[in-house]
């Protein structure tokens, strides 16, 4: 995946003129606070450089993510056409970014971002951008803002900067400033997944109905040392390659998400939970099925269609051919 012409020739242009070797030191600070998910009453962005360093190796990766997670959930709700967006914990605004692309619908954004580097650098990239946004800022440690209702709400790499008893009213607070759809994305981690699965517990507590990545409302069928996540591969510019000091063109950003609706999906079928093995003739998947169980499904050649979308499969599609309690 690589990012609109719009959004890479905006960061391109924020970053032009800006030592490599500054992006890669701030990069390498930012990278061990992040992996440390530290706590520390400060933001993870606390300054200019940090906001250049994040925009350089940081939001490729997380449109990817967001981006991704957007798809599935519109491919489970081809109706919903948000006209509003709400993005709690914005940051330079990757999530609006993302909607836009994936709901041309999308007219007004509400973003809201305590970091003022990461404000400012959020408003040098919407400069132009047909789509409104309104930014305001809040400490979420100090204390929740007030909510208006949106269509679409997003919480995207967010929940790891909170203590536990905050996440759950972010995501109290959320639910109920959402008209049609909350998404929450969340590093691919162990942690991130138990994140993710402590929001779903409360949010089908409140009614909500999930509609990606999971097929059901039922317990997760997965259990430590397993975890559900999905990948996105992204393409790394030249800017984003000196930043890593990386010579591969892209990278994989692992990602865990919860796609949540007032109205539910019309359909859910089984999601593949790891990458495909593909032999000859058969193609061996992992799957979370609509019944709530977790299931491996080997499918042959002999099986005609069904074997044609299982090659076609990856990490994370859906698998329409299982029957619930099937194979």
């Amino acid at each position: 995946m690589e990012l609109p012409p719009a959004l890479r020739s905006a960061v391109e242009a924020a970053l032009a003129g800006v030592s490599t070797d500054e992006l890669a030191a701030s990069a390498s600070a930012l990278s061990a606070r992040y992996r440390a998910e530290l706590r520390d009453g400060r933001f993870h962005v606390d300054a200019d450089a940090a906001a250049r360093a994040y925009l350089a190796a940081r939001l490729p990766a997380t449109y990817a993510a967001t981006r991704a997670a957007m798809g599935a959930a519109d491919e489970r709700l081809p109706y919903f056409k948000p006209a509003s967006q709400l993005d709690i914990g914005a940051g330079p605004g990757t999530a609006v970014f993302a909607a836009a692309d994936c709901w041309p619908s999308l007219a007004r954004a509400t973003l809201i971002e305590g970091s003022a580097a990461m404000r400012h650098q959020g408003e040098r990239l919407a400069s132009g951008a047909p789509l409104a946004r309104n930014w305001q800022a809040a400490d979420f440690a100090a204390g929740l803002p007030s909510l208006a209702q949106h269509d679409l709400v997003t919480i995207t790499y967010v929940l790891d900067e909170l203590e536990p008893s905050l996440r759950t009213k972010l995501v109290a607070a959320a639910w109920t400033a959402t008209t049609g759809l909350l998404l929450i994305v969340e590093p691919g981690t162990p942690a991130g997944w138990q994140r993710i699965l402590d929001a779903r517990s409360a949010l089908i507590e409140a009614g909500a109905n999930i509609v990606a990545p999971c097929p059901h409302e039922a317990p997760c069928p997965l259990s430590a040392p397993d975890w559900c996540h999905f990948a996105a591969r992204v393409a790394r510019s030249r800017v984003h390659l000196r930043t890593k000091n990386a010579s591969v063109p892209f990278e994989d950003e692992k990602f865990i998400y919860l796609a949540a609706s007032r109205i539910p999906a019309e359909t859910r079928p089984a999601r593949i939970l790891a990458p495909p093995r593909a032999g000859s003739g058969r193609v061996q998947l992992k799957l979370c099925r609509p019944d709530g169980t977790r299931a491996d499904r080997l499918v042959t050649r002999r099986e005609g269609d069904v074997f044609r979308e299982a090659r076609r499969a990856d990490w994370g599609d859906v698998f329409t051919a299982v029957e619930v309690g099937g194979g």
